[in-house]
């Protein structure tokens, strides 16, 4: 599922309170680009001058650890963005993103971000504003996302990916350790719940990690 520039830019908390007009004005800066799976995003040494917004896909982004093996560091899915410090300063990648499926994301670089800043005030004070907003309310967003439970974490998951695929059938796009390293828990865990869900009638495992959403209001409501 695409979406439009205007949509993009309300993805991003920083952004997500401008006024319709500054907005309009972001929009103009912003491009598009299409990664197919296994297609590499950025790379570790890479420049980091770019605002990255996932607008529908999931991304790995990862490390190599000092024992050569490779270290998940967090996934972007739908909404997600990441290098929103490159807008202010100049940055370099210490990690690699990699997209797992098809995935569509909206980019600013840092050079149109600041020459828009120096020709419209009123983005400058709307977003030292929202600044002000987002460290208030960090301490309690945080809590929340700890809060969530391990099955409420899993159930998102599957169903944001079969929306970023558009398809209640699909291959679990990433090995269950990884899974299990992105939602907080184990991979026993990760199978364990996955069963409870079968046996429950949520989904059905196919091999080869297929899963096939069957009741997806019930991933949801997951708490």
């Amino acid at each position: 599922m695409e979406r439009s520039e205007h949509d993009c830019i309300k993805l991003v908390p920083l952004f997500s309170q401008l006024p319709d007009r500054d907005v309009a004005k972001i929009s103009t800066i912003m491009t598009h680009k299409h990664y197919a799976a296994g297609e590499t995003l950025f790379m570790d040494g890479d420049t980091l001058d770019t605002l990255i917004i996932v607008a529908s896909g999931q991304v790995k982004v990862s490390r190599i650890a000092a024992n050569g093996r490779e270290q998940l560091l967090y996934l972007l899915q739908s909404g997600d963005f990441d290098g929103e410090g490159a807008l202010f300063q100049e940055m370099t990648r210490s990690s690699t993103g990699v997209a797992l499926i098809p995935t569509n994301v909206c980019q600013i670089s840092r050079r149109n971000f600041q020459k828009l800043l120096s020709e419209s005030p009123s983005i400058s004070m709307n977003l030292i504003n929202e600044f002000g907003q987002r460290i208030s309310s960090l301490e309690k967003r945080t809590t929340e996302a700890s809060t969530e439970s391990v099955e409420a974490r899993i159930g998102n998951y599957l169903v944001e990916t079969g929306a970023s695929l558009n398809k209640d059938t699909f291959k679990l796009p990433i090995k269950k350790k990884d899974l299990a390293i992105y939602l907080g828990t184990t991979p026993e865990t990760v199978s364990r719940k996955l069963a409870e869900f079968q046996k429950k009638g949520w989904i059905n495992q196919g091999p080869q990690k297929q899963i096939k959403l069957i009741d997806k209001d019930a991933l949801i409501l997951l708490d």
